[in-house]
Protein backbone atom coordinates (compact mmCIF):
# COMPACT_ATOMS: atom_id res chain seq x y z
CA UNK A 1 0.00 0.00 0.00
CA UNK A 2 1.70 3.54 -1.01
CA UNK A 3 1.77 6.08 1.65
CA UNK A 4 0.60 9.70 0.62
CA UNK A 5 1.67 12.80 2.22
CA UNK A 6 -0.64 15.40 3.22
CA UNK A 7 0.81 18.36 4.96
CA UNK A 8 -1.96 20.95 7.14
CA UNK A 9 -1.69 24.48 7.39
CA UNK A 10 -3.59 25.15 10.03
CA UNK A 11 -5.49 28.34 11.57
CA UNK A 12 -2.82 30.92 9.75
CA UNK A 13 -2.27 31.37 6.51
CA UNK A 14 -2.91 33.72 3.77
CA UNK A 15 -4.11 33.56 0.15
CA UNK A 16 -2.23 35.84 -2.49
CA UNK A 17 -3.98 36.07 -5.51
CA UNK A 18 -3.19 38.59 -8.59
CA UNK A 19 -5.79 41.64 -7.97
CA UNK A 20 -7.89 40.63 -11.12
CA UNK A 21 -8.86 37.35 -9.22
CA UNK A 22 -10.11 38.69 -6.27
CA UNK A 23 -12.03 41.90 -4.74
CA UNK A 24 -10.55 40.83 -1.17
CA UNK A 25 -8.06 42.87 0.45
CA UNK A 26 -4.30 41.62 0.99
CA UNK A 27 -5.22 39.33 4.33
CA UNK A 28 -1.64 39.45 5.35
CA UNK A 29 -0.52 42.45 7.70
CA UNK A 30 3.06 41.37 8.33
CA UNK A 31 6.59 41.10 6.45
CA UNK A 32 6.60 38.54 4.23
CA UNK A 33 9.68 38.89 2.37
CA UNK A 34 11.95 37.23 5.10
CA UNK A 35 9.71 34.43 5.26
CA UNK A 36 11.17 30.86 3.25
CA UNK A 37 8.87 30.22 -0.11
CA UNK A 38 8.60 26.92 -1.52
CA UNK A 39 6.75 24.53 -3.67
CA UNK A 40 4.39 21.82 -2.39
CA UNK A 41 7.09 19.30 -2.56
CA UNK A 42 9.82 20.52 -0.53
CA UNK A 43 7.44 21.82 2.19
CA UNK A 44 8.25 18.17 3.70
CA UNK A 45 11.41 19.00 4.35
CA UNK A 46 10.01 22.48 6.84
CA UNK A 47 7.49 21.21 9.25
CA UNK A 48 6.72 23.68 12.19
CA UNK A 49 8.19 26.39 10.43
CA UNK A 50 7.04 29.61 8.80
CA UNK A 51 7.05 29.82 5.64
CA UNK A 52 5.28 30.33 2.08
CA UNK A 53 3.52 27.21 0.18
CA UNK A 54 3.27 28.26 -3.41
CA UNK A 55 0.54 25.85 -5.10
CA UNK A 56 -2.25 25.27 -7.97
CA UNK A 57 -5.72 24.22 -6.59
CA UNK A 58 -6.27 20.66 -8.04
CA UNK A 59 -9.06 20.15 -5.61
CA UNK A 60 -11.97 21.68 -3.21
CA UNK A 61 -13.46 20.00 -0.82
CA UNK A 62 -15.80 22.02 1.65
CA UNK A 63 -17.76 20.27 4.54
CA UNK A 64 -20.23 22.50 7.48
CA UNK A 65 -16.68 23.08 9.54
CA UNK A 66 -13.63 23.05 7.29
CA UNK A 67 -12.89 23.54 4.02
CA UNK A 68 -9.65 21.39 2.14
CA UNK A 69 -7.81 22.95 -0.71
CA UNK A 70 -5.42 20.25 -2.38
CA UNK A 71 -2.42 22.02 -4.19
CA UNK A 72 -1.27 20.53 -7.39
CA UNK A 73 -3.17 17.11 -7.07
CA UNK A 74 -6.45 15.66 -5.62
CA UNK A 75 -6.98 13.93 -2.98
CA UNK A 76 -5.64 11.08 -2.30
CA UNK A 77 -2.11 12.02 -4.58
CA UNK A 78 -1.90 15.57 -3.18
CA UNK A 79 1.29 16.26 -1.79
CA UNK A 80 -0.35 19.14 -0.14
CA UNK A 81 -3.46 20.23 1.78
CA UNK A 82 -4.50 23.21 3.37
CA UNK A 83 -7.00 23.04 6.18
CA UNK A 84 -9.46 26.13 6.45
CA UNK A 85 -11.55 25.56 9.89
CA UNK A 86 -14.54 27.96 9.21
CA UNK A 87 -14.90 30.51 11.87
CA UNK A 88 -11.20 30.86 13.10
CA UNK A 89 -9.42 32.07 9.47
CA UNK A 90 -9.50 35.38 7.81
CA UNK A 91 -10.95 33.96 4.64
CA UNK A 92 -14.28 35.22 3.66
CA UNK A 93 -13.60 34.38 0.13
CA UNK A 94 -15.68 31.60 -1.81
CA UNK A 95 -12.75 29.35 -1.66
CA UNK A 96 -14.73 26.76 -5.22
CA UNK A 97 -13.31 30.24 -6.88
CA UNK A 98 -9.70 29.39 -6.11
CA UNK A 99 -9.74 25.41 -8.30
CA UNK A 100 -7.43 25.86 -10.86
CA UNK A 101 -5.49 28.96 -9.63
CA UNK A 102 -2.29 29.33 -7.87
CA UNK A 103 -1.94 30.55 -4.94
CA UNK A 104 0.55 31.48 -2.14
CA UNK A 105 -0.35 29.92 1.57
CA UNK A 106 1.54 31.32 4.83
CA UNK A 107 1.82 29.24 8.15
CA UNK A 108 3.00 26.61 10.01
CA UNK A 109 2.93 23.76 8.23
CA UNK A 110 2.35 20.80 10.50
CA UNK A 111 3.33 16.82 10.30
CA UNK A 112 0.12 14.65 9.20
CA UNK A 113 -1.72 12.44 11.90
CA UNK A 114 -0.09 9.04 12.32
CA UNK A 115 -2.23 6.59 10.56
CA UNK A 116 -3.99 3.84 13.13
CA UNK A 117 -2.19 0.89 12.78
CA UNK A 118 -4.48 -2.70 10.77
Amino acid sequence: MRTFLSILVVLTFAIKLPAADTNAPTLSKTNTSALLKIGTGEADKHYDQEMIVTGKVAQVTIRPTVTFLNLDKPFPNSPFTVVIIHGHSSFFGDANALKGKTIEIRGKSQRPPAKPEA
